[in-house]
C-alpha cells in the first residue's frame, strides 16, 4: 500500500503563508505566480506525489485541495502543472479526485480508452516542451467500455459510428496476444493493462517523448484505476511496461 503522506496540508499552509507575505511586500502578480511548491521537482518525486495523492483517496483522507482567491489570481499569469495524465474519459475515472490534487498540478488529456492519437500527442507534446512536466502517465481503469468493446467479434465492432471504430481499433492490437482467462473480471482487467502498455509504448516511440525520457527530464509509467476500491496499481518497473 502507498505510504501516507500527512503533510499535505502543512504545504498548502506554507504555499499560502509565503504568498500573503509576497502581497505585502508588493510583489507583483508574475512573482507570485513563480511562488511554487519546491517537493515535486523529479520524475520519481511526481510519482511518489500521485501515490500519496491516491493513497489519501481511497483511504477516505483525501484532502480536496483548495485555492485561496490569491493563489486563484496568481493560475491567470501560467501553469505549473508537474505531471501530465492520458485517461479514460470514463465519468467515474475523475483524475484530479483520484489524486487528490488541485488546480494547475495536473496536466489532464482525457479520451475513451486512453488511446494515442494525434491531438493527444501533440498536448503531450506541449506539456513536456513548454510546461516542464516531470512525468507522463496512462492510465487505464476497471470495467473500461472501450477495451471491452475493442473484445468483441469484428461484426460487431463494425455497427459502430464510423470515428467510434477508428478509436476501437486503436485498442485492438494490444489484444491480439491475449491469454485465455476464464474469470470475465480477470480478463478484463488484463485486457486494460495490455492496453495500458501498448498505449505506453506508443508514447515511448514518438521523437520528443523519447528524447525527453532518455535526458530524464520525464519518465513515462503506466497505471490502472480500480473503480471499486478507489486504489490505482502503478506500473512503473520495466519489466511491468513490457507489452
Amino acid at each position: 500500500m502507498p505510504r501516507m503522506d500527512a503533510s499535505a496540508p502543512q504545504i498548502a499552509a506554507d504555499l499560502e503563508r509565503r504568498i500573503l507575505d509576497a502581497i505585502r511586500r508588493g510583489a507583483s502578480m508574475e512573482d507570485i505566480a513563480d511562488i511554487k511548491e519546491s517537493d515535486v521537482a523529479t520524475p520519481d518525486a511526481a510519482i511518489q506525489s500521485l501515490k500519496d495523492g491516491n493513497a489519501r483517496f481511497f483511504s477516505g483522507q483525501a484532502t480536496r485541495p483548495e485555492m485561496s482567491a490569491n493563489e486563484r489570481r496568481a493560475q491567470i499569469m501560467g501553469q505549473t502543472p508537474y505531471a501530465a495524465i492520458l485517461a479514460c474519459s470514463d465519468s467515474r475515472v475523475p483524475v484530479e479526485l483520484v489524486f487528490d490534487q488541485g488546480l494547475g498540478q495536473l496536466f489532464v488529456v482525457r479520451v475513451a480508452g486512453n488511446v494515442v492519437g494525434e491531438a493527444g500527442l501533440g498536448t503531450l507534446e506541449y506539456a513536456i516542451r513548454h510546461l516542464d512536466v516531470h512525468l507522463v502517465v496512462v492510465m487505464g481503469h476497471e470495467a473500461c467500455g472501450a477495451v471491452a468493446a475493442a473484445l468483441l467479434p469484428e461484426e460487431r465492432v463494425a455497427e459502430e459510428p464510423h470515428h467510434l471504430q477508428n478509436l476501437i481499433r486503436r485498442i485492438q492490437p494490444s489484444l491480439q496476444a491475449m491469454p485465455a482467462i476464464r474469470d470475465k473480471k480477470a480478463r478484463m482487467r488484463e485486457a486494460v493493462l495490455n492496453n495500458v502498455r501498448y498505449q505506453v509504448s506508443l508514447l515511448r516511440d514518438e521523437p520528443v517523448i523519447r528524447e525527453a525520457e532518455a535526458t530524464g527530464q520525464i519518465r513515462v509509467i503506466g497505471a490502472y484505476y480500480e473503480i471499486g476500491s478507489g486504489a490505482v496499481d502503478f506500473l512503473v518497473d520495466e519489466d511491468d511496461l513490457r507489452p
